[in-house]
C-alpha cells in the first residue's frame, strides 16, 4: 500500500513538474513576448513605442534615441529597420477609409473623430524603399483578449493617432540645408565653389628648344664655358 501511494506521488510530482514546463513554455513563446524580443534584438534596445497586430502576427517599434523604425511579421521571425529618413510618412485607415495621414512634403490631415462604432482600424506606415514601401499593422478588428491589443475601437484610433504625431514628428526632425542664416535664401541653391586653377611652374626643369633656336643668352653661356676650358688647357 505504501509503495503504490509512493507511485502516485511521482506521478503526481511529474504531471506538476510537466504543467510548470509547459506553462513556462507557453509563456516564453506566447505571439507579443516573440514580437517584443524580435523588435529589442533588431533595435539593440527596448523598443521606446510598439505597436502589435496579434492577429497578422506583425508588430512595429520606434528607437528615438538612435533614430531607426523596425517591423516585424511571422511572429518576428522576419523583419526591416528602417533609420529615420527613409520614413515617408504613416495613414490612419477606419473601415477602408482614410482618416489622417502624416507625411512628406504634405501638411498633416488631422484626425477629428474618435470613430468608437468602427469595425476595423489599420495603421499603414509608408517608407522610401522599393521591396518594402507599406507595412500595415491591424489595431482593431480581430477578436483578441491581449492587453497589448485595444479592446475598443476608440482605443485604437487613439494609439493609431498617437503614432501619427510620432511619425510627424520624425518627418519634421529630419535635417535641412541651414548653411544660409537668412530664412529667405532657404530654398536657393548653393553655389558651387569653383577650385582655384593649378599653379604652373614658371621655370621648367628642362630647355626643350632645339640647338638652332638658343637664344642669344644660352650662346653667351657656351662662349664663357669654352673660355673657361681654354684657360685650364693653357
Amino acid at each position: 500500500m505504501a509503495h503504490a501511494a509512493r507511485i502516485l506521488l511521482y506521478f503526481l510530482f511529474a504531471g506538476i513538474g510537466l504543467t510548470l514546463i509547459a506553462s513556462g513554455l507557453m509563456w516564453w513563446f506566447e505571439s507579443s513576448r516573440r514580437l517584443a524580443r524580435a523588435l529589442n534584438t533588431a533595435l539593440g534596445k527596448t523598443a521606446d513605442a510598439v505597436v502589435y497586430d496579434l492577429g497578422g502576427q506583425k508588430a512595429a517599434g520606434l528607437d528615438f534615441t538612435a533614430g531607426d523604425l523596425a517591423i516585424m511579421w511571422k511572429t518576428g521571425a522576419q523583419g526591416l529597420v528602417f533609420a529615420f529618413d527613409e520614413i515617408e510618412g504613416a495613414e490612419l485607415i477606419v473601415d477602408e477609409r482614410v482618416v489622417a495621414r502624416a507625411q512628406k512634403g504634405e501638411s498633416r490631415k488631422v484626425l477629428n473623430e474618435t470613430h468608437a462604432q468602427a469595425s476595423n482600424v489599420t495603421l499603414r506606415l509608408m517608407f522610401n524603399d522599393v521591396e518594402t514601401p507599406e507595412f500595415e499593422v491591424n489595431l482593431f478588428g480581430d477578436v483578441s483578449h491581449n492587453p497589448v491589443h485595444a479592446q475598443t475601437a476608440a482605443e485604437a484610433v487613439r494609439i493609431g493617432r498617437k503614432w501619427l504625431s510620432h511619425i510627424d514628428a520624425v518627418i519634421k526632425r529630419m535635417p535641412v540645408d541651414d548653411r544660409s542664416p537668412y530664412p529667405e535664401d532657404a530654398g536657393k541653391a548653393a553655389e558651387p565653389v569653383r577650385k582655384p586653377a593649378p599653379q604652373v611652374n614658371a621655370r621648367p626643369s628642362f630647355n626643350d628648344l632645339p640647338p638652332w633656336e638658343d637664344t642669344t643668352e644660352n650662346m653667351a653661356e657656351d662662349d664663357d664655358t669654352h673660355d673657361t676650358y681654354n684657360d685650364e688647357k693653357r
